[in-house]
């Protein structure tokens, strides 16, 4: 239902218009506050890199975040993320990620991003506690990266990354909750890039497609051809679980059942493991994956994506933040 009011195709979005006029107004007078000095940011002794989107639901920010640390690791640059932490509940804050650390701690993404560079990560609702905690903990930190947070204007930022669906694209253009907008289409003019997934990219924006890896066995670590597996039940809790389905799809699977589930989603082993019956195997998203890993079963399997940005912008982009760096 959500979808087809955003997109425009159920008229009831119009009923919601008051409520978006008010997001509005509330968002746009906290962005004006810092612009003309009536509220401070804090600025970070080293740049800070934002990767954001102007709408709500996945845009495959995650995918970004990740590649662009993985290209300033193989620069040389010693990056750390900070990330709001969406979905976890730490004890206290900021809390900086160990091996140890949960998604219930400091949800999904953090520790996906943990997990899959390396690099130092810190959540808080405050990012600029985050920023802090890791310059404390990392004194050669040369760069953070924070993983959404466009509209945090309490944390000063270097670069603003955009991503955007590019199928989806911005709906019926409307604030949250007639239309799926944070802030409107015209905050692009002020952002240094915009990165578009899949679709197709106007001028002046960053071409992006995710591509799936081999399924990687949960329990074992093994890696195989998501099309060798049989007898298919995908599950996604993602942003857009439809985007997931279909790339399973483009890999030559046929799912028996697809089972969407709510973005930063708590997940059981009971839960999970309902979704089988006797013979059937359950492929998921790498985000779902690192929540069900320590209750995984044998023939539990995730597929992994990566981001890949073609042309010369984004050499362009790169070349800017290692400037930034020197």
């Amino acid at each position: 239902m959500i979808a087809r009011i955003w997109s425009g195709e159920s008229p009831l979005w119009r009923l919601l218009l008051p409520l978006s006029w008010l997001y509005g107004l509330v968002s746009g007078s906290i962005r004006l506050c810092y612009k003309f000095g009536l509220k401070r940011a804090w600025r970070a002794p080293v740049p800070v890199v934002v990767v954001g989107n102007l709408t709500a639901g996945g845009n495959g920010k995650t995918p970004v975040v990740v590649w662009l640390v993985e290209q300033l690791q193989q620069r040389g640059i010693r990056v750390g993320v900070v990330s709001r932490g969406y979905g976890g509940k730490a004890a206290s804050y900021p809390l900086l990620l160990t091996a140890q650390t949960t998604t219930a701690e400091a949800g999904d993404e953090p520790v996906l991003i943990f997990q899959r560079t390396g690099a130092p990560v810190a959540v808080s609702p405050a990012r600029s506690d985050a920023v802090k905690s890791l310059l404390t903990a990392h004194q050669d930190m040369q760069i953070i990266v924070t993983d959404d947070g466009l509209q945090h204007y309490r944390l000063a930022r270097d670069v603003e990354i955009v991503v955007i669906d590019g199928e989806r694209r911005f709906g019926n253009g409307w604030w949250l909750p007639a239309g799926p907008m944070r802030e409107r289409a015209g905050r692009l003019r002020s952002v240094d890039a915009v990165i578009v997934n899949g679709g197709v990219p106007q001028p002046g924006e960053i071409p992006m497609h995710l591509e799936p890896g081999m399924a990687v066995n949960l329990r074992t670590g093994e890696r195989r051809d998501v099309a060798q597996l049989l007898n298919v039940v995908a599950m996604a809790g993602i942003g857009h679980p439809p985007r997931f389905f279909a790339t399973l799809t483009a890999c030559g699977v046929q799912p028996q059942k697809c089972v969407p589930l709510a973005d930063h989603q708590a997940l059981t082993h009971g839960g999970v493991s309902a979704l089988l019956r006797t013979g059937q195997t359950l492929v998921m998203t790498e985000k779902d994956a690192v929540k069900c890993r320590p209750f995984a079963e044998e023939n539990w399997w995730y597929l992994p994506v990566d981001a890949h940005l073609s042309g010369k912008e984004p050499d362009a982009l790169l070349e800017q933040l290692t400037s930034l760096v020197r």
